[in-house]
């Protein structure tokens, strides 16, 4: 079946707008991000945060690389990772990045002085979620290719982290869009289940966690997150996040454990991957552009929406225009 243009639409603003929420409170301990889903967001108060010299609706590196690999698609006609490394360099090198994350700015600086793509990425240990934070618009545009989805999500993942565990976390997030966009009802197990297979293609170790994550979805978030937060982790290993970090295995984990916990609900799942404390912009980024393609676009609150922007440029007009473009050039029809 040819998903409706507003999954394209719902997934790209609903991980900006999951992002931009997020951003507020990115970093902050789990207290100060549960005051901010009671006191702000379920009040609809959301659009009086800030960040900064940025009011509400500004989205981070999560979003505007996940939007550099939709316009490279879109401009292209095709995946093309020689293209889209440019354009990670462009965006840093320029200084238009918000929010940036070291090992992506590694590479990138890397790519700006002449590194092949292929040879870019950050080597491991480093093992962040910078790949899959920006995998969602490869699950919209290999939808219908699991082969190619793995593909793609797997090579723009390795432009900036050569870590197997940074391009399978990619994998996983980008398999995770394509499958939500199926209208049959969601089983939880075969979901996660399907995801791992994927991913196992790429890491073992990250079907492993993500294969276990269905033991961890009926536990509520305040115990779900005292398992997810150390998985993949070495035994011993003191981490200086609270909640969750930017790891990829934790960071992918919980996204999909907050969208699992509320499938059809935009704005819950959202809330619950923000209230855990951590790295919540990411982690609202990755839930969102799941949760948004589930949905649709009609699923996310309009008025939040509308105020996204990106330093005054690609606002909401603005990403709903590309994501459209993304699903005319993918499904060949006339209009969306």
């Amino acid at each position: 079946m040819t998903p409706a243009a507003d999954r394209f639409t719902g997934c790209l603003i609903g991980q900006c707008l999951g992002d931009a929420l997020g951003f507020i409170v990115e970093g902050q301990p789990p207290a100060a991000c549960r005051n901010y889903v009671e006191t702000l967001m379920k009040s609809g108060g959301a659009e009086k945060g800030r960040r900064g010299p940025f009011a509400f609706g500004q989205y981070s590196d999560d979003s505007q690389l996940a939007r550099e690999l939709m316009r490279s698609y879109a401009e292209k006609g095709r995946f093309d990772a020689a293209d889209y490394a440019t354009r990670i360099a462009a965006i840093f090198t320029e200084n238009r990045i918000v929010g940036r994350g070291r090992a992506t700015e590694e590479a990138a600086l890397r790519l700006a002085a002449g590194v092949a793509w292929e040879k870019a990425g950050t080597p491991p240990p480093s093992a962040g979620n910078g790949s899959a934070m920006r995998a969602g618009p490869v699950g919209l545009m290999f939808y219908d290719d699991a082969a190619a989805l793995i593909a793609a999500a797997r090579d723009q993942g390795r432009i900036t982290h050569a870590d197997p565990r940074c391009s399978a976390g990619a994998v996983a997030i980008a398999g995770a869009v394509a499958l939500a966009m199926d209208d049959a009802p969601l089983e939880a197990s075969a979901f996660l289940g399907q995801l791992a297979d994927w991913a196992g293609s790429v890491d073992s170790a990250m079907a492993d966690a993500v294969g276990r994550l269905v033991s961890w979805l009926p536990l509520p978030p305040d115990e779900a997150v005292t398992f997810i937060s150390r998985a993949g982790l070495a035994e011993g290993f003191r981490d200086v996040w609270t909640g969750i970090s930017p790891f990829v295995i934790g960071s992918v984990l919980w996204s999909l454990y907050s969208f699992l916990r509320s499938p059809d609900d935009y704005w819950r799942s959202v809330r619950t991957a923000i209230a855990v404390g951590g790295d919540v912009d990411t982690t609202a980024a990755m839930t969102g552009a799941i949760a948004g393609a589930r949905n649709g676009l009609a699923a996310i609150p309009a008025g939040l929406a509308r105020r996204l922007n990106d330093q005054g440029t690609w606002d909401y007009d603005d990403l709903t225009d590309l994501a459209n473009r993304v699903w005319l050039l993918k499904t060949g029809k006339e209009t969306p």
